[in-house]
C-alpha cells in the first residue's frame, strides 16, 4: 500500500501579503508552507499559494522584481496546482482597471473595480455569501450556504465564462468571489479569516491537492 505524504506547500513572499495569518491557517491543519522569495525556492514543492492585499501596479512591480514571474507562468503551463487568495486572485489575470502593469495573466479577463450601487460601501467589506455558478474542488452546489469575509474594491470579470467558480452580492449585482480553472484556483474573499466555512474551503484544497499530487 503507497502512503500518501503531504504536498510540499510554498506561500509566495512578495511583501504584499498578511503571510502570518495563510501560514497559520495550513498549520491548523498539520501542513507546513515555506515561504517563496526567488525562483530557486520553487524546487521539490508540489503546489503554491499566491496571497495579497493591496494595489494592483505596486504588488506587480514587487513581484518582478523577485525573477518568480517566468517561473510562475511555467509553473501553471505545466498544470501544477496554485491557489490565489485576495489580490493574489487579481494578479491572475491579463490587466486590472487600477493600475497600468500587466498582470500575469495566467487566466483570460480583467480586473475591474466594483460599481457605484445606492447603500453599499467601497471597499465591499464585512462577510458575504457564495452563490455557486460552476462546480469546482472547493466548493459544489448541493453544499451548505458559505458566508465568507471580504475586503476588496476591485473584482475579476473573467473572459472564459466557465472559469467563474461562485459569485457574490454587491448591492443588486453578482460579482466575482472564486475563480477555478485546470490546476489554478482563486477566492477574492479571504478564506484564513473566513472561520469554519474558509477553513473547510482550505481544507478541501488539501484534499484535492493530495489526489493530485499523490497519483495512483
Amino acid at each position: 500500500m503507497t502512503t500518501l505524504q503531504h504536498p510540499k506547500l510554498g506561500l509566495i513572499d512578495y511583501g504584499m501579503g498578511n503571510l502570518h495569518s495563510v501560514r497559520r491557517a495550513f498549520e491548523r491543519f498539520g501542513y507546513s508552507i515555506v515561504d517563496i522569495h526567488q525562483p530557486e525556492d520553487l524546487q521539490t514543492l508540489d503546489a503554491l499559494v499566491l496571497p495579497g492585499v493591496g494595489s494592483f501596479d505596486p504588488a506587480m512591480e514587487n513581484l518582478m522584481a523577485t525573477g518568480l514571474i517566468p517561473d510562475l507562468k511555467d509553473w501553471v503551463k505545466n498544470g501544477r496546482p496554485l491557489l490565489g487568495i485576495c489580490l493574489g486572485l487579481q494578479l491572475l489575470f491579463e490587466n486590472s482597471e487600477e493600475g497600468k502593469s500587466d498582470g500575469l495573466g495566467l487566466l483570460p479577463g480583467r480586473i475591474e473595480k466594483l460599481p457605484a450601487q445606492n447603500d453599499e460601501r467601497l471597499p465591499h467589506m464585512g462577510w458575504a455569501p457564495l452563490k455557486v455558478v460552476h462546480n469546482s474542488p472547493l466548493l459544489h452546489h448541493d453544499d451548505p450556504e458559505a458566508w465568507v469575509y471580504f475586503v476588496h474594491s476591485y473584482a475579476a470579470h473573467p473572459s472564459d465564462s466557465e472559469t467563474l467558480a461562485a459569485t457574490t452580492s454587491y448591492g443588486n449585482v453578482d460579482i466575482t468571489a472564486m475563480v477555478w480553472r485546470g490546476n489554478v484556483g482563486a477566492c477574492q474573499f479571504h478564506p484564513e479569516k473566513s472561520s469554519d466555512a474558509g477553513a473547510l474551503l482550505l481544507k478541501r484544497w488539501l484534499n484535492w491537492l493530495s489526489v493530485t499530487t499523490n497519483p495512483d
